[in-house]
């Protein structure tokens, strides 16, 4: 299957009406999972998988300990454009996918990249966040200065992203990890040599860390992630109410918001 291209903002409204008269007719006729098709529960919750420990896409805020972040926020606002409730399931990303395939949530909101892959066994919406990889490395490591280099270097790298695929591509042995926090510890203590992530991550990194973090960018890959929600091919209809919602939220300018919050820029694509 593949993403469903981006709908007239008009959609929405239909869109959510549809989905919440599919939950009653179920209901009615007392069979199945009420609103299955559209992914949506009897109770009006969008139910919505991500790991919380991702800055600053999904984690947690130090003073209160609420789950926020960019892909947080996304969702909160999509479900509002949908009339539905959000709960939000933490899971590991290296289980995410599991989870989504056996029902126990409807989308996922955690820059879940789209890639040949994925497209083959699930159906995303239009994008949300669009970013270049980059490959870090300690300051001061000149040994590196284009993915050819990585030939034979040592890569930290979650085993379930588009990072590890390009990292392989070029001739990488890869240490397997976690996420990026466990990417970084690695690389700082000398056991790898390098990592490749988004820009947006290591840029917010930076930022927390007040530029001072001991690592730069040594290259800057051509590769661009787009990420976005994704369900199960049985919810086709979820992701095209998806995209009536995030065609409103570019149109009035509240991704762009989002964006200029969490990174100083547009990030929406």
């Amino acid at each position: 299957m593949r993403r469903r291209p981006a709908l007239l903002a008009t959609a929405t409204a239909t869109l959510t009406a549809l989905a919440l008269a599919a939950c009653g007719s179920s209901d009615d006729d007392g069979g199945g999972d009420a609103g299955s098709d559209l992914g949506l529960v009897t109770d009006g919750t969008l139910t919505v998988a991500t790991e919380g420990t991702y800055r600053p896409f999904t984690f947690h805020d130090e003073g209160s300990g609420d789950l926020v972040g960019y892909d947080v926020e996304v969702a909160e606002a999509v479900a509002e454009k949908l009339g539905l409730e959000i709960e939000f399931q933490e899971t590991q990303f290296d289980a995410i996918f599991a989870g989504l395939d056996a029902g126990r949530f409807d989308t996922i909101a955690n820059q879940v990249s789209i890639n040949p892959e994925r497209e083959e066994k699930y159906v995303f919406s239009q994008p949300y966040t669009v970013s270049r990889g980059v490959v870090v490395v300690n300051e001061g490591d000149t040994s590196i200065s284009s993915l050819d280099d990585l030939a034979g270097k040592t890569t930290a790298q979650s085993l379930t992203s588009n990072w590890y695929q390009l990292a392989q591509e070029a001739g990488a042995d890869v240490q397997p990890v976690e996420g990026w926090a466990q990417s970084v510890e690695l690389l700082r203590q000398g056991r790898v040599d390098a990592t490749i992530n988004d820009s947006l991550t290591y840029l917010d990194y930076e930022q927390q860390q007040g530029g001072d973090t001991g690592l730069e960018v040594a290259v800057e890959t051509d590769d661009e992630s787009q990420s976005a929600f994704v369900v199960t091919p049985q919810r086709e209809a979820l992701a095209t109410a998806i995209d009536g919602a995030l065609d409103e939220l570019r149109s009035e300018g509240v991704l762009a918001e989002l964006g200029e919050t969490y990174f100083g820029e547009d990030v929406s694509g």
